[in-house]
């Protein structure tokens, strides 16, 4: 079940490849991430030395009046990953373009994991791109069915169907 998600993270990068980390937190912070409160908005993945971190990530207090007078809630959080993903997300941090940042973070039976992919910036032409495609495919879920266009697993349905550009999606609207 999804705790808390970077909701525009899909509009501002292309992701390359994803992973599943775990977290290492406090008591007061997985109940407030269970209570879904919490940000991922800015948040960034860094490997230094042979750890990785997550840095930017908010997480308030659980109760703000019992939280210590030291808690942070922007401080960095390690996440659990092997040698050889830590060895991978190293090398591609490294290179020029590419950024590491955490999608959502979710729970695994009982325990809280991050799901973090490495990802690639988008351009102003490329978003802008995206969202006519998004709002064709929504068109066209309208087109087939007035009401079908409420549920998710129509869009993909659609989408999966007319899977072509925008031009197509106007002529096939058209007719």
């Amino acid at each position: 079940m999804t705790l808390v998600e970077y909701k525009k993270a899909f509009l501002k990068y292309a992701p390359i490849e994803t992973f599943a980390a775990g977290l290492e937190l406090t008591g007061q912070e997985v109940k407030s991430l269970r209570n879904k409160l919490g940000s991922l908005d800015g948040a960034r993945v860094v490997v230094r030395g042979s750890e990785a971190f997550i840095v930017g990530m908010t997480i308030p207090a659980y109760q703000v009046a019992n939280a210590p007078k030291s808690y942070d809630p922007e401080r960095a959080r390690r996440l659990l990953l092997t040698k050889k993903e830590i060895a991978y997300l190293y090398a591609a941090e490294s290179k020029k373009g590419l950024t590491i940042i955490p999608l959502e973070v979710y729970t695994g039976k009982r325990l809280l994991k991050a799901r973090i992919a490495i990802v690639r910036g988008k351009g102003k032409s490329d978003k802008r791109e995206d969202l006519k495609k998004k709002t064709a495919m929504r068109d066209v879920a309208r087109a087939v069915s007035p009401k079908a266009w409420l549920t998710r697993s129509t869009f993909f349905t659609v989408r999966k169907i007319v899977n072509c550009t925008s031009d197509a999606l106007a002529i096939f609207l058209n007719d």
